[in-house]
């Protein structure tokens, strides 16, 4: 059934063309040599003793070569006489039992039979204490059994807060190491104080557990990897509040500085915990700061939910138009369970569905306010994470006369 006046299905939506925006590229040729370089450094080789049982942490989000890195960090390990082992630290993540995360590793390629050493994905707790303001930490008991720690997490801004702690070593330790027990109880921290309780949380942790040092990775705008670096644990929070700072540099965003409507192909836990980062689209529920230029718009249009996602469409309610498509596709229980463990209900709500991409770019473009309809402003992207071609409208392509174009068909 139409849900729209005739008139509003026969206007021609303007042509677009594809466009590449351009951020720093600077990685790592060689990202091997360079992490055994920084393992080798005095200063954490000190750290390491023969003998020792030392407790590699590794996490849930997809990171370019983890199961490369995690292998080098190992193998260095064994060549100071240690018997490294890993173990999962992804907070709920994996359903938040043993056989889940030990399946999200494994989809990484971090196996028992890939490492050559034990994978415990066990997710007893032990507790360290409490912050000042009476919350437990709780962290892995394997972890804390060991002789040594070693996070290996990538370093970028976070979804959902903003402040000088974001996601990296430090929140993989207070977090990722908390399991589901010290998951729920940190996410009882509203947003606007998260950094602090990471910060306060991750100082008790390395007071209290044997942290020994961790490996920070960094990625550009096209996901290699441009750092390397092992930061002893008196270091950690200082060295990782530095790293954040950088990560402003290297993140992809939208170069165009208005629209009308952005179209989003798609959203997916495999772009970003969130289904999409906010950074880039200045939409949450949770948060109204951020690092990154945004560009001004009225409607946000959704088309898709990737495969890898199984029908988790965490985010959906920060669009304005969806197609039938993305309804289709999306299962309510994983949604729901999603949202609410982050305490983030609203961002599974259903937005108005149309029945396909030109119905839901009209409804979008019916429901804006003082348009320029001759010149509408229309940016289309592939996700949060694939910045480098986006397509614009017409209007927005006069005003980038310098960039290289190609044709694209509604």
């Amino acid at each position: 059934m139409p849900v729209l006046l005739p008139e509003d299905y026969e206007y021609k939506l303007p042509r677009m063309y594809t466009i590449h925006q351009h951020f720093p590229d600077a990685h790592l040729d060689e990202p091997e040599t360079v992490l055994k370089e920084s393992l080798s450094r005095e200063e954490i080789r000190v750290l390491v003793k023969s003998g020792m049982k030392v407790a590699v942490a590794v996490g849930s989000r997809g990171i370019t070569g983890i199961s490369q890195i995690v292998k080098i960090t190992i193998d260095y390990l064994k060549e100071l006489g240690a018997s490294p082992f890993i173990v999962s630290a992804m907070g709920s993540h994996g359903g938040g039992t043993k056989e889940g995360q030990r399946e999200v590793l494994a989809s990484y390629g971090i196996t028992e039979e890939n490492m050559g050493v034990p994978v415990v994905t066990d997710t007893d707790t032990v507790d360290l204490g409490a912050r000042k303001n009476g919350q437990h930490v709780w962290f892995d008991r394997a972890a804390y059994q060991a002789d040594l720690i070693v996070p290996i997490n990538r370093i970028k801004l976070h979804t959902d807060f903003v402040g000088e702690l974001q996601s990296g070593l430090c929140k993989m330790l207070v977090i990722g190491l908390g399991n589901q027990k010290g998951c729920s109880a940190a996410h009882e921290t509203d947003f606007e104080e998260f950094s602090d309780m990471l910060e306060e949380s991750a100082a008790l942790i390395i007071k209290k557990a044997p942290v020994g040092f961790g490996v920070a990775i960094m990625e550009n705008a096209f996901d290699e990897t441009c750092l390397l670096e092992a930061v002893p644990a008196g270091q950690m929070i200082a060295r990782e509040k530095e790293l954040v700072k950088l990560c402003v540099e290297k993140m992809p965003y939208i170069q165009v500085k208005k629209a009308d409507i952005i179209i989003v192909e798609e959203i997916g836990k495999d772009i970003s915990g969130a289904g999409f980062d906010p950074n880039i689209l200045g939409r949450s529920t949770v948060r109204s700061k951020y690092l990154l230029p945004i560009p001004e718009f009225q409607k946000l249009v959704l088309l898709d939910v990737t495969e890898a996602s199984h029908g988790n469409a965490i985010g959906v309610g920060l669009f304005d138009v969806i197609t039938e498509k993305v309804f289709s596709k999306m299962d309510r229980e994983a949604t729901y369970a999603n949202a609410i463990a982050c305490k983030c209900i609203l961002d599974a709500r259903i937005p108005m569905i149309a029945k396909d991409e030109d119905e839901a770019v009209r409804i979008a473009v019916k429901s804006c306010r003082s348009l320029d309809m001759e010149n509408l402003r229309i940016i289309r992207i592939k996700n949060t994470l694939n910045l480098e071609k986006i397509q614009v409208s017409e209007a927005i392509y006069r005003e980038e006369k310098s960039l290289q174009i190609q044709f694209y068909k509604w």
